[in-house]
């Protein structure tokens, strides 16, 4: 069942089994925070075992591109569009954000983003080919992103 993140008050449901989920919890209500205040558009997020057309179009991406497979286990999706930009994120057990932004009618305004909840180690499929730049946020703590551009059509 799909419900709406509150940015206000972090609530770590649907997250209960994440090591970090406190962290996990603000990373999520920051994003929602953002989508407030961008588009105006509620943030709501589906169980990912509800989602799986979402969870496979970014496993999709992530293989395809990067040859990327991640062994942590999704919780949270997100789709949406809001403009010309079709949202997709993923919020896995372990703490990782994925993101795909893209645009539909620019392809060369395609990525996906990559952010780690405070407190989570680099994930081994991750380590050694990205660089992570910090940035602090009240909900979320310091969270740590990258991202790659998206080269194919998808």
């Amino acid at each position: 069942m799909s419900y709406a993140v509150d940015f206000k008050q972090v609530s770590t449901v649907g997250l209960e089994s994440s090591p970090v989920q406190e962290a996990l919890a603000g990373l999520r209500a920051n994003e929602a925070r953002y989508f407030m205040n961008k588009y105006e558009h509620e943030f709501t997020v589906t169980p990912a075992a509800e989602s799986q057309e979402a969870l496979e179009y970014v496993q999709r991406i992530l293989k395809e591109e990067r040859g990327i497979e991640f062994a942590a286990k999704p919780l949270e999706t997100s789709r949406f569009q809001e403009e010309n930009i079709q949202w997709t994120f993923v919020f896995y057990e372990d703490g990782l954000e994925i993101n795909v932004l893209y645009t539909i009618d620019n392809p060369k305004k395609r990525a996906v983003g990559i952010k780690l909840s405070e407190g989570m180690e680099v994930p081994a499929e991750l380590e050694g080919k990205f660089k992570f730049a910090k940035q602090k946020s009240k909900l979320a703590g310091t969270i740590r992103g990258s991202f790659f551009v998206i080269k194919g059509e998808y």
